[in-house]
């Protein structure tokens, strides 16, 4: 018999379900018995009340001393509300696991009645965890979800950064257009310095001239020259916006405050980086720190995209396969199929990491990259994979079949425990036969 089913077997013996439809401010808890059925109400807890806390407690022990049974306790993930009284109840020696709200919301109504509270959701998840069988998330260990922690505020800061950009973009068409291509990018320090002081065309041309080179001169290091050719472009660019451009004493206003948003959540990220760094050195010597260094050795994985994929993945040593690290992350089809019915266009499911997905996205499109001196790709084996793919599908498919790859990738190195390297197809085929021949002859 196969030994995860011998597990399974020894781990279906008779136990309460004690589920948890998790709020912001309380939760209510249902209890179930191996048969189905319910002992007692719904309890409300109060998470700021003690006395409500501590009573949850003492029904759940009362309930597991009357029937001899142990209890297992199931909460809804619900992102953070969750983590207080998940801790709470495991300090207090109870069994619990989290359950993704997907699987208690396309379960069974155990009501024909079309019946939608917190009370009823709570006695849904109790059902759902007499199934011996349920699949439950993993609660990550503390270096973990604290590196996810600083990852996910990271790119929260950088998402709203990156509006804070589009607006001053958008600001700039309309009062100072030429400005935009004076510079190779808005943000660079000449442009922010110059924009923070002359906010309008107007402003830039009434400034002199020794003022606005001597800023340019003392944030870029390009020289004299340079200076003075991106005073001559702002220059034209401010007599044309007195051509074509509307600004308003507003405008600049604006201009100054998404300048100031822009600076803030820099040193934020900076802030962050800095602590990503520090929780990374203090895990020197774990499989974890071994691991981000390894994953670095990839094409197109930085520090900070290793830190993502590690933080999001949690433990690896949980994945048996490939299939299962992409689909945890979300990479997997959503396959529809009933009957007669095929669905042809199948999409991936999304249900996993978002920030993973969109790490993986960015390293594929970083191994894709061709070296503008040399015109060959920084990746052969990458490149001529999604030349391949575009032969009969379209680009942004080709580009989730390269993710799959890069995830495939991924997987090798760790469980392998070894750094990337670019090894052609034939050349892999060759090592694969070899090492089975070997295995074989070893086993025999």
């Amino acid at each position: 018999m196969h030994f995860n089913k011998l597990l399974q077997m020894l781990d279906s013996s008779p136990y309460l379900s004690v589920g948890l439809d998790v709020g912001a401010d309380f939760t209510w808890m249902s209890i179930a018995l191996p048969n189905g059925s319910f002992w007692g109400r719904p309890f409300k807890i109060i998470h700021d009340d003690p006395y409500s806390r501590e009573m949850a407690v003492a029904k759940i022990k009362e309930a597991q001393e009357l029937y001899s049974l142990k209890s297992r306790c199931f909460l809804e993930s619900t992102g953070i509300y969750h983590i207080p009284l998940l801790c709470f109840l495991r300090d207090k020696g109870l069994d619990c696991s989290v359950i993704n709200p997907i699987i208690t919301k396309n379960s069974t109504n155990i009501n024909i009645r079309k019946l939608h509270n917190d009370k009823f959701d709570s006695k849904k998840a109790a059902l759902v965890g007499l199934n011996a069988s349920l699949k439950t998330s993993i609660i990550p260990d503390e270096d973990i979800a604290d590196l996810r922690n600083l990852v996910r505020d990271y790119y929260y800061f950088k998402d709203l950064q990156s509006a804070v950009v589009l607006k001053l973009n958008a600001e700039l068409k309309v009062s100072f257009p030429a400005y935009l291509k004076v510079f190779s990018r808005i943000t660079t320090r000449s442009s922010l310095k110059l924009l923070g002081a002359y906010p309008l065309a107007k402003d830039m041309l009434a400034a002199p001239k020794e003022e606005l080179v001597g800023i340019i001169r003392s944030t870029a290091r390009f020289g004299d020259a340079y200076a003075l050719s991106r005073y001559e472009a702002i220059l034209e660019a401010a007599k044309d916006a007195a051509i074509f451009g509307r600004s308003l004493p507003s405008n600049a206003v604006r201009i100054r405050l998404y300048i100031e948003s822009y600076q803030t959540y820099q040193k934020h990220l900076d802030s962050l980086l800095l602590a990503l760094h520090e929780a990374v050195d203090r895990l020197h010597g774990t499989p974890v720190y071994d691991r981000i260094c390894l994953l670095q050795s990839l094409r197109g994985v930085g520090f900070l995209s290793a830190v993502v994929l590690m933080a999001e993945m949690g433990d690896f040593d949980l994945f048996s396969s490939p299939k299962k690290l992409y689909a945890y992350f979300g990479l997997d089809p959503a396959v529809k199929q009933s009957g007669k019915l095929n669905g042809d266009k199948v999409h991936m499911s999304k249900r996993g990491s978002s920030l993973a997905r969109r790490v993986l996205h960015m390293v594929a499109l970083n191994n894709l990259k061709v070296d503008k001196g040399t015109k060959t790709p920084v990746n052969p084996v990458i490149y001529n994979y999604y030349t391949g793919k575009c032969a009969n599908k379209k680009k942004n498919v080709a580009v989730g079949a390269v993710m799959h790859k890069i995830c495939n990738i991924i997987f090798a190195m760790l469980r392998d425990n070894k750094p990337f390297e670019i090894i052609p197809p034939e050349v892999h085929c060759k090592q694969y036969v070899l090492n089975h021949t070997a295995s074989v002859t070893n086993a025999a």
